[in-house]
């Protein structure tokens, strides 16, 4: 089969299954509000979870970084593109989180494959929860290391995977709040298992920093562990883009000499950094609390009117509420028709999701108001 014919296949199969992914551009918004050609949706997609990616502190030092930076860093951090705006990015996100060091990445796919990567050795083994992120996944299975799942919050079968003789160290890898079905990982029981079979732990918890937890700390802190290694990303409740890897000193020091994806990339425009650092100072403040707690109350209002709908909502208290659909063509159906009554919702279709369990991804945010919410039901309600 030539390359031609392969990528044809592929492609067949996939619309033949209903799984073809396909982009929309946007022509502004990604808030409350979101246009798509000349049409303006309700934005139910997105997870800019507090609303930050429009707050006018963080606009602002943006522009002031552009002003004093420029556009962006012009190398490697290793090279000349860590700044002092990286510097004390990376000095409040320790402080914050209590941990001895921060170190930032362009994105959380980055800082997931650079960790793992960079960690484990070919006697190791990873032990990941089935339904950890992608870019967790794909760095175990490239990794030197041998990678085994554990059914999706099983502590007994992590326990078990971790049980197994074995020459080198192991890793557990999980997240705080999974991106697709929205509940949170049991992570005081995995923090015991892990540690009590010497394992160190690496906890992905890109959808729960800045949203849950005292002043926004996150699912480590909400549930009072502190792991070897601790993902927090920034296209989520910061409202910006890029990740931050937390660790100890040896370990930040580990990284900055065998982290591939930190070494040979272009750093963040130290612009961004800045914005970060003022997204950070809204997270922390009165202000922050205000929007978690103004979230929390449009989860919970979202939950009580969605309790009749005549599909499967998702176990989540999170800011990610699924609907599970089953079906490609029905989900896809669905979309369609919400996105007919002005609100816009995505689709995700295997492979994303395992097979057989198709469902609108609704997120909400801190910027929507509760009529957003009404109107959400009401047309979940007729489109059925």
């Amino acid at each position: 089969m030539s390359w031609q014919q392969r990528i044809d296949l592929r492609l067949r199969e996939r619309r033949a299954a209903d799984a073809l992914r396909s982009r929309q551009p946007v022509v502004q918004g990604a808030g409350r509000w979101l246009t798509v050609g000349e049409r303006r949706f309700c934005n139910f997609s997105s997870n800019d979870y507090l609303g930050l990616s429009q707050h006018p502190a963080v606009v602002r030092a943006w522009q002031q970084g552009a002003e004093c930076y420029g556009v962006g860093s012009g190398g490697s951090g290793h090279v000349s593109g860590y700044t002092v705006a990286h510097q004390a990015l990376e000095n409040e996100l320790a402080e914050w989180l209590g941990y001895p060091r921060a170190l930032l990445f362009i994105s959380g796919f980055s800082a997931n494959q650079a960790a793992i990567a960079a960690l484990t050795d070919k006697e190791d083994r990873v032990v990941a929860d089935k339904l950890s992120h992608a870019s967790l996944l794909e760095a175990a299975s490239n990794s030197p290391a041998q990678l085994r799942r554990f059914a999706h919050n099983d502590v007994v079968q992590m326990r078990t995977l971790l049980a197994k003789p074995i020459d080198g160290q192991q890793l557990v890898v999980t997240e705080g709040i999974f991106s697709m079905d929205g509940d949170s990982a049991p992570l005081g029981d995995i923090a015991q298992a892990a540690r009590e079979a010497k394992a160190w732990l690496m906890v992905d918890d890109a959808h729960g920093i800045g949203v849950v937890g005292e002043q926004g700390r996150g699912s480590c802190h909400l549930h009072g562990i502190k792991p070897e290694i601790l993902i927090v990303t920034f296209g989520k409740g910061f409202g910006v883009s890029g990740a931050a890897v937390l660790c100890s000193e040896t370990v930040a020091d580990y990284l900055l000499q065998f982290a591939r994806h930190l070494i040979y990339s272009t750093a963040m425009p130290p612009a961004q950094a800045m914005a970060l650092s003022a997204a950070l100072g809204v997270i922390r403040s009165n202000e922050g609390e205000q929007r978690r707690a103004t979230l929390a109350a449009l989860i919970a209002r979202f939950r009580h009117g969605a309790a009749q709908l005549p599909m499967t909502l998702a176990d989540s208290e999170s800011a990610i509420q699924p609907l599970i659909v089953g079906d490609n063509t029905r989900a896809l159906h669905l979309a369609e028709r919400l996105r007919q009554q002005g609100c816009w919702v995505t689709a995700i279709r295997p492979p994303t999701v395992p097979p057989g369990t198709a469902r609108l991804r609704l997120t909400l945010t801190a910027a929507h108001q509760a009529e957003d919410i009404d109107r959400l039901l009401e047309a979940l309600y007729g489109g059925e």
